[in-house]
């Protein structure tokens, strides 16, 4: 009788446990669709951002091309009165710099968007590229002075 009676508790025991742990296959359907909703609001928050900063770069960089050529555009002026020899020598500094200007507005113009990874890793190049241009102006510039 004892036996009998300890068989019946554990399997009700038993029983009770495997009804409440698991969940019906609606429930599991619901989960995972709130999960994929979630997933996507995600993404598509995390796009928009990724967007956004390009959109920003490119305005800060079209900035940054603008006070180049305006450097450029001053600078000739400043040489006007320099001898030919000087002069000739600056003209062609200043093609160079004025070509690799020219260059990374196009680089930029004719970037496409392909994924926050390849964004960053061009945004890194992109920086340095620009810093390097402003940096040889701003020498050529104060060599002058």
């Amino acid at each position: 009788m004892k036996k009998s009676i300890l068989a019946i508790v554990a399997s009700l025991f038993v029983a009770g446990a495997i009804l409440t742990s698991c969940n019906t296959s609606a429930e599991k359907v619901e989960n995972a669709q709130n999960n994929v909703k979630e997933a996507n609001k995600d993404l598509d928050k995390a796009n928009q951002e990724y967007l956004a900063d390009v959109e920003n770069y490119r305005k800060e960089t079209a900035g940054k091309i603008a006070a180049n050529y305006q450097s450029i555009v001053d600078f000739n002026a400043k040489i006007e009165h320099e001898t030919k020899k000087t002069k000739a020598g600056y003209k062609k500094k200043i093609t160079e710099l004025e070509q690799k200007n020219t260059d990374m507005k196009k680089k930029m113009d004719d970037y496409k968007a392909d994924g926050n990874e390849k964004w960053q890793l061009f945004k890194t190049e992109f920086s340095k590229g620009m810093d390097e241009i402003g940096k040889s102006l701003k020498d050529l510039t104060s060599k002058n002075v």
